[in-house]
């Protein structure tokens, strides 16, 4: 029996419940893994909510690390005693170990540690997939990033500026605009107190930038296309302000032949090699240095009805772990 976090019915964070559940072997292509830390992003809000609606009851969390304790058949990438860390399809990292398919899970080399792991696993691959996936980024070109200071945000920082790619951020409080800068934004705009659609162009000449990567939704989407420059890239990648709203997609014709999409991660990692080589590409970004996991808060499991409100708040920084 392992203590895993689940809902019954979708709603605010006093719906999560810590539950034992039983642990059983793994079938063909799955593994039974042991974690060591759990990660935790918006994702698992918007399921906890009902904004992704979940098949009830269902356990929830994205992403974890730990030791594989068993392999099921089909299994070739991994065996047991092997470190190894996710994020994956379906929800059930909020526990102390658990069987899951082995498709997505990716062996862990031995110089990161296991919270560094779970912290990065669903951000650094996010972040992975917005520079190198979605639309061509170049050295010199220039990128909007909101909520610079939050989980993606910061790793975003970093690996643009080991790429050589212009990042301007947005975060609510000094402090955090401060922390964006020291992880390698070149300007960040505290939005509370600063027009930041005009200070962004005022920082490109009146062009715009090249990409704006944006997981807040709804409050950001409007001004985020006034700060493209002609035939610039919206990435809508989140609603940590809610869904954004219909619109009428001349406006992007209007506004300078812009294009848009809202990509998601599982997309991406679905199929196994490329999972696989995302990770490899994540690893060596950390392994180098050019990109440092910043763990800011730490819960124990059974305290994850508190981390949940502290995500919510936007009280957090850099990376969140569970402890199981």
């Amino acid at each position: 029996m392992v203590k895993t976090v689940i809902i019954e019915a979708h709603g605010g964070s006093d719906m999560l419940k810590v539950v034992d559940r039983e642990v059983g072997e793994p079938g063909l292509g799955q593994i039974r893994i042991r974690h060591e830390a759990c990660g935790l992003n918006f994702i698992d809000v918007y399921q906890r909510s009902g904004l992704y609606p979940l098949q009830l009851p269902q356990a929830l969390g994205m992403e974890a690390a730990g030791v594989v304790e068993a392999v099921g058949e089909g299994v070739t990438h991994l065996k047991p005693g092997d470190r190894a860390a996710y994020a994956s399809m379906p929800p059930g990292a909020y526990a102390q170990a658990r069987v899951m398919p082995a498709s997505q899970v990716c062996p862990l080399p031995d110089g990161i540690p296991f919270d560094q792991a779970a912290a990065m696993m669903l951000k650094g691959l996010t972040v992975q997939y917005l520079f190198h996936r979605t639309t061509p980024i170049k050295a010199g070109d220039t990128v909007l990033f909101h909520a610079a200071a939050g989980g993606v945000g910061l790793i975003a920082c970093q690996w643009a500026k080991s790429e050589g790619i212009r990042v301007i951020g947005t975060a609510g409080t000094d402090e955090k605009c401060q922390l964006a800068l020291d992880h390698g934004a070149e300007a960040c705009i505290n939005y509370r107190t600063a027009d930041w659609v005009a200070t962004v162009r005022e920082l490109t000449g009146a062009r715009g930038v090249d990409v704006v990567m944006d997981a807040v939704g709804a409050d950001t989407f409007e001004g985020s296309l006034d700060c493209l420059a002609p035939l610039g890239m919206m990435i809508s990648f989140g609603n940590a302000s809610g869904p954004v709203p219909p619109f009428n997609i001349g406006i992007l014709g209007q506004k300078g032949s812009l294009k848009i999409t809202r990509p998601t991660l599982f997309t991406h990692i679905s199929d196994h090699a490329t999972c696989q080589d995302m990770a490899s590409m994540l690893f060596d970004k950390v392994a180098s240095g050019a990109v440092k996991i910043r763990i800011d808060q730490r819960f124990p499991l059974e305290q994850v009805r508190a981390a949940h409100d502290a995500l919510e708040a936007r009280r957090t920084t850099g990376q969140t772990v569970l402890i199981p």
